[in-house]
């Protein structure tokens, strides 16, 4: 991966690599690598597969991984993600690739880490007015609720879409109207937020 990753200066040929690995053991067992890489200003992609606490229940808590896009957000040279859907996923690849090897972002250095499940869920299409912006930069809507009365805002990612969906219907039985929002990374938004204040 540090190899593939720097080929661009090392060698004036860049590759887009991507370092597949199980996320529980990931940033637990390769993050001194993860390190090193940043350091070595390393581009690609990291994917942390059968993320989650649920997604490997029967193997016991030791495998159950909700905490690797904690570790991740405390690295630099980490743009992490979480997403819900097929289709934000190809957004932010995309994205990651325009700005690793676009030319034209002011921090091209960097490496992303994409958490993925294997449970099963409904991959809905892309809707026609998907905010693109929005699913890059941390957060979009999903679902707008009108009805009258109290007003909540669900935010929810990756596996948990659809129980923050639920809990949506949930709460307009009781009278609260509510929004949805997947929240593809936490860690951009946090970095947003920072930057702003």
């Amino acid at each position: 991966f540090t190899a593939a990753g720097s080929s661009y200066s090392t060698h004036g040929e860049p590759i887009i690599p991507f370092y597949v690995f199980y996320s529980m053991f990931g940033f637990q067992r390769t993050a001194d690598a993860i390190w090193l890489a940043g350091d070595q200003m390393v581009r690609g992609f990291m994917i942390g597969a059968t993320a989650g606490r649920t997604t490997l229940t029967g193997e016991g808590l030791q495998h159950a991984d909700g905490h690797s896009p904690v570790l991740a957000s405390t690295n630099p040279a980490v743009v992490s993600y979480d997403p819900a859907y097929g289709y934000e996923l190809a957004h932010i690849v995309r994205s990651g690739i325009e700005r690793m090897y676009g030319g034209e972002h002011p921090d091209p250095n960097v490496m992303y880490y994409l958490t993925v499940y294997n449970e099963p869920m409904l991959q809905p299409a892309e809707p026609e007015s998907a905010d693109v912006d929005g699913i890059i930069r941390g957060i979009h809507q999903i679902s707008a609720n009108s009805a009258q009365g109290h007003k909540a805002q669900i935010l929810a990612s990756g596996v948990a879409m659809p129980w923050a969906l639920e809990a949506q219907q949930l709460l307009l039985e009781w009278g609260i109207s509510a929004d949805v929002w997947s929240v593809t990374s936490w860690t951009e938004l946090r970095r947003d937020g920072l930057a702003a204040v």
